[in-house]
């Protein structure tokens, strides 16, 4: 450990189990100093607060584009007004049937009666063909796109920055050819969100290419990534608690709030960065002004003076109270969609699948990621 920190994120300890090393964390240091992620505040309290405040923590932390997760207000308050508009209810509504097609098309090809890993004949692969059904892209880029995610959480983890440079311009490649080709089609280009998102205009201007690609990545980051580990997450979850299927398989007008306890249970999204925008106080600690911060969203949601006995899944909880999809003016706007594709999801799963069944030892996924990189179930 770095002389003048409190802990080591990058710890072999705290990656073979990231939750419950912040659990720990949480009690013996809630604002912790460490030389990997700057200041990490664990406290649900301290991480709302912070989310809250963008003049005293900024959400410009990247040095490159960023729409509109790395900007703060006015600049930001228009760009969101414009994603806002893409997960509005009636959009939410049309997507539905298609979401459930693909959902219903995975389960059916689930093999029945011996073990698989369900991340990557499920979870994967699900997060790929929502993401690509509801922009608009192609299949051919399902693969390109799983290797750039797993290229993207190396290089953050390593905090490699010419291997995070690379893999932004990766993406920026598969998607500026999208936007090349809808141009060269004309009035005959998709009539999808993509082309859809290349008609949109900032003030008196169209938004320019590097900002559809920015909006983008965004999306693909928060779609692959969390969608893919709360699937894994949920199937661990009802497969580890027949009770609670049997429940839903009876009650499905519990499933939303199923879904949401059992993702703050174990979270799917670990963290996001703010930078210290002038000298504040967090705690006993004092932060200066350019000083890195992390919002540990999975340790907030863990937090004993919020939630009693937080390891326990409790349908009575007050939902107010669950940062799953984050908080203040950066809360996720994709939270609508990410409950239709879980609610279908879950809906599908208990519509089509006896019974889900552990075999042998999940394999946890590391920082940055949540959930599991391997899930060995049996689909009965």
């Amino acid at each position: 450990m770095v002389e003048g920190t409190d802990w080591d994120p990058r710890d072999k300890a705290v990656l073979t189990d990231q939750i419950a090393a912040y659990d720990e964390l949480r009690q013996r240091c809630p604002v912790a100093r460490s030389d990997f992620l700057g200041w990490s505040l664990l406290r649900h309290a301290d991480v709302l607060e912070a989310a809250a405040d963008h003049d005293r923590f900024s959400s410009a932390v990247s040095s490159h584009l960023s729409v509109p997760n790395g900007m703060d207000p006015p600049e930001h308050t228009a760009f969101r007004q414009i994603v806002d508009g893409y997960f509005a209810g009636e959009l939410m509504a049309e997507f539905e049937p298609v979401c459930r097609e693909v959902v219903r098309d995975l389960v059916a090809e689930l093999p029945r009666g011996r073990q698989i890993d369900f991340m990557d004949l499920f979870a994967r692969p699900l997060a790929l063909r929502l993401q690509s059904r509801w922009l608009g892209w192609p299949d051919e880029l399902h693969q390109p796109l799983h290797e750039w995610t797993l290229k993207n959480h190396r290089a953050t983890l390593a905090r490699d920055q010419s291997a995070m440079a690379a893999v932004a311009l990766e993406f920026d490649g598969f998607i500026e050819a999208l936007l090349q080709q809808r141009r060269e089609l004309g009035d005959e280009a998709p009539d999808d969100l993509t082309t859809r998102l290349m008609t949109e205009r900032i003030a008196d201007r169209p938004l320019t290419d590097p900002e559809i690609v920015s909006i983008l990545r965004n999306w693909t980051v928060g779609e692959l990534s969390t969608i893919a580990a709360s699937v894994g997450i949920i199937a661990h979850f009802l497969a580890e608690n027949p009770e609670v299927t049997n429940l839903l398989r009876a009650e499905p007008g519990h499933i939303r709030a199923a879904v949401d306890e059992s993702l703050r249970v174990h979270p799917p999204l670990i963290a996001n960065r703010r930078l210290v925008a002038r000298e504040t106080q967090v705690g006993e600690r004092q932060l200066a002004a350019g000083d890195r911060v992390t919002l540990l969203w999975a340790s907030a949601n863990r937090d004993e003076s919020v939630f009693e006995e937080p390891g326990e899944f409790r349908l009575d909880r007050d939902p107010r109270d669950n940062l799953l999809y984050g908080a203040g003016i950066h809360v996720c706007p994709g939270a609508p969609l990410a409950r239709l594709e879980l609610r279908v999801t879950v809906e599908e799963l208990l519509q089509d699948v006896d019974q889900l069944s552990l075999r042998g030892r999940p394999t946890l996924a590391t920082y940055p990621a949540s959930g599991f990189s391997e899930l060995p179930l049996v689909v009965g």
